[in-house]
């Protein structure tokens, strides 16, 4: 079966979200890159987000889980925590771009307004832009269900960075919708 344009799109962002996640985990320390903090806006351009952090879910997370889990659990020293996130995210977590859903998440605090305009918008759009590369999606937005698996990953693995984040916390999810979505790239 020939495949439609878009997925090739969605192949691409996830690809390169994997490199750049790779090189913030191997060179960074785990700081977030820009290319990791989107824009966020509606369609009528206005800007709700200047940077919003979000994360790559593993489609099957059980395993990613459990390990951020273990980590945050087993010693109050958050440098020990963050050191062992760091050196299994540097590893091999973001070398299979397959192997993530193309729904990414963003965490905020319980009762944010941020999250509430977000929300009550339905769809934004998401502008990511780094190393001479740049992608704009709409997507749909949605709060992840407390029992969703994909909620879990990304509490998780959030805490690895600040164990403080509450279990209230709202994890937003946003779907693009990938026949709409534009890659550009800039010269160098």
């Amino acid at each position: 079966m020939p495949q439609a344009p878009h997925d090739g799109l969605k192949a691409e962002f996830l690809g390169w979200q994997c490199r750049i996640r790779q090189i913030a985990f191997r060179d960074y320390g785990g700081q977030p890159l820009a290319a990791m903090r989107p824009r966020v806006s509606l369609r009528s351009g206005e800007v709700l987000l200047s940077a919003m952090t979000v994360l790559l879910v593993p489609v099957a997370s059980a395993e990613s889980t459990a390990f951020f889990r273990f980590q945050v659990q087993k010693t109050p020293d958050p440098n020990a925590v963050r050191e062992a996130g760091i050196k299994y995210l540097a590893g091999g977590f973001f070398q299979d771009p397959g192997l993530f859903s193309d729904e990414m998440t963003a965490i905020f605090s319980a009762g944010s307004r941020d999250a509430e305009r977000i929300l009550a918008a339905g769809r934004v759009t998401l502008d990511f832009d780094q190393f001479s590369q740049s992608f704009r999606m709409f997507c749909r937005t949605r709060v992840l269900a407390a029992s969703a698996v994909a909620r879990e990953a990304s509490l998780w693995q959030a805490r690895i960075f600040n164990r403080g984040i509450a279990n209230d916390a709202l994890v937003l999810g946003f779907k693009p919708d990938w026949k709409s979505a534009q890659a550009g790239q800039q010269p160098a």
